[in-house]
């Protein structure tokens, strides 16, 4: 726990403060960082005394010599979770040091506990990230997963919520938002944390889909009230770690789909139809669409799009497109004629919304 950059911060930070020279001795005696350079690796055996006694030693010029490598001044023992882990000592005169060395060595151990804690939580978050890397995996390796999950003492139980978070301009620190994160779901049976820069994931289980979604819900209104920007895709629920990969696979598609319509929340089940089109071969789509669509019209999309949006409700669409309805009639004969599909019959409407979705999907990926 007491690294030599631990140690060098300390003496840094301690003779800043007081102005005077500052040894740190790691539990064999061997001084490990001080304000005097030339002292580094050397034995220190009023600091090793300091470790096997447990109590503080103060060295004067009457018994200076008794210790070897030792000057005088005050020598603490620095502990941690109930042992001693190294000794700080602060050189100078007994009357001169001895009023502050208690304050010196209880920030000393508060130095070392901050980045302990600060350690831990660093290893929290690598291995939540690891763990869900693991978990979505063709061929997940569950010993490596179950470890790791006994390790971090969560319990992952069906049924199986998969979100992904999408967030821009991030205005506080990533494990600042992961803690607020998990104090909106509980954070014994849910894995969140970062699987890339600006992109989430949350991992929930163990609770009902209404339940999952209302957590969303208050995490949306969260992030709104600090001013980052996000989208969301959501997974079908599933019931067995082998289908995470599935839902996080809908998850993708549904936060892809929702940019595309520039929705801050989009489930993978809400846009099914529309999700299986983002799957189909590329080939596949491109020969479809081209037949469908010929010469693409961009006024001939937004009219589709507008008709099927309001339910072949011509005079629906006519205002939302603030048109007139003779001039929407218009324009869906002329779809008629120019693709041989007419956009009021239901038959001929499905390949028509089916090449929409293909040509959108196409636009925002190549943008």
């Amino acid at each position: 726990m007491l690294t030599q950059e631990i140690a060098e911060e300390i003496v840094k930070e301690t003779m800043r403060r007081l102005n005077r020279n500052i040894n740190i001795m790691d539990p064999t005696g061997t001084i490990i960082a001080s304000g005097d350079s030339t002292r580094i690796s050397y034995f220190h055996e009023g600091g090793f005394h300091v470790i096997k006694s447990g109590k503080p030693l103060v060295i004067t010029k009457h018994n200076k010599d008794q210790w070897r490598g030792s000057k005088i001044g005050i020598n603490l023992p620095i502990e941690f979770q109930n042992k001693i882990i190294g000794v700080i000592g602060i050189t100078g005169e007994q009357n001169e040091v001895e009023e502050f060395g208690e304050l010196v060595k209880m920030t000393t151990e508060m130095m070392i506990k901050q980045s302990y804690l600060a350690t831990q939580s660093e290893w929290q978050a690598r291995s939540k990230e690891e763990t869900f890397v693991e978990l979505v995996k063709e061929k997940p390796n569950y010993d490596f997963i179950d470890q790791r999950l006994e390790l971090l003492q969560i319990n992952l139980i069906p049924p199986f919520h998969m979100f992904l978070i999408e967030i821009k301009l991030i205005k506080i620190q990533s494990q600042s938002l992961i803690r607020k994160l998990e104090e909106i779901f509980n954070k014994k049976c849910t894995l969140i944390g970062f699987l890339e820069v600006g992109r989430m994931f949350i991992l929930s289980s163990g609770i009902s889909s209404k339940q999952a979604i209302d957590k969303i819900n208050i995490i949306q209104d969260m992030l709104t009230k600090l001013q980052i920007q996000c989208k969301i895709g959501y997974g079908t629920p599933v019931y067995t770690r082998e289908m995470l990969k599935v839902s996080f696979n809908e998850s993708e598609i549904a936060l892809s789909i929702g940019k595309v319509r520039e929705l801050s929340f989009n489930s993978y089940s809400n846009m099914e139809a529309e999700a299986l089109i983002i799957q189909i071969d590329e080939d596949l789509k491109k020969r479809f669409l081209e037949r469908i669509f010929p010469t693409i019209d961009a006024k001939v999309i937004e009219t589709l799009q507008a008709f099927f949006q309001c339910n072949f409700n011509i005079t629906e669409t006519a205002s939302k497109l603030f048109i007139h309805r003779n001039t929407l009639i218009y324009r869906l004969k002329k779809i008629k004629e120019e693709t041989g599909y007419d956009p009021q019959v239901f038959k001929d409407s499905v390949p028509l919304q089916l090449a929409i979705w293909m040509y959108v999907n196409k636009l925002s990926t190549t943008n």
